[in-house]
């Protein structure tokens, strides 16, 4: 298997269609949430509603790069989710996540092998094939708190 074919899987594991890491996916996990679930807070806990958002802003962000754009995302930023307000806010934010992890999926698909070997953006951050890796392992730990969280809740 190639390295862009293998990365490629574990993002498929982790945001869309997998089972195999944890018996489900961020997808999964969100599609079956209504908008007041979505937003309540548990205790000193992020809502899955921003942690959505927080994920999604790294596959956007990072998307861009791909697409040859420039890495214009912040950390300080990543938790600033417009409100929830109705379950046409939540819709959207779900539809967006799905839309943006299933683009972030097909553009490593695409990539070279090179490519994914090569500096990304600056040396300092290491390989695309490294930023591809931490996007993985990041959203799987995002995950399991969805998953905590959504326990709490039901």
């Amino acid at each position: 298997m190639r390295l862009k074919e293998y990365l490629a899987d574990r993002l498929k594991e982790v945001f869309t269609e997998g089972k195999w890491v944890l018996g489900t996916n961020f997808k999964e996990q969100i599609v079956d949430l209504d908008w007041k679930q979505a937003t309540q807070k548990i205790d000193d806990f992020n809502t899955i509603a921003d942690l959505t958002f927080h994920i999604d802003y790294y596959i956007a962000g990072v998307a861009n790069v791909l697409k040859g754009g420039t890495l214009d995302i912040r950390d300080k930023y990543s938790f600033d989710s417009p409100p929830i307000e109705s379950e046409q806010d939540w819709q959207n934010l779900v539809s967006k996540f799905c839309l943006d992890a299933d683009e972030f999926i097909e553009l490593v698909e695409n990539m070279s092998e090179e490519k994914i070997l090569s500096d990304f953006v600056d040396k300092q951050y290491g390989t695309y094939c490294r930023n591809i890796d931490a996007m993985i392992e990041h959203s799987y730990y995002h995950l399991g708190q969805i998953i905590l969280i959504k326990k709490r809740i039901k």
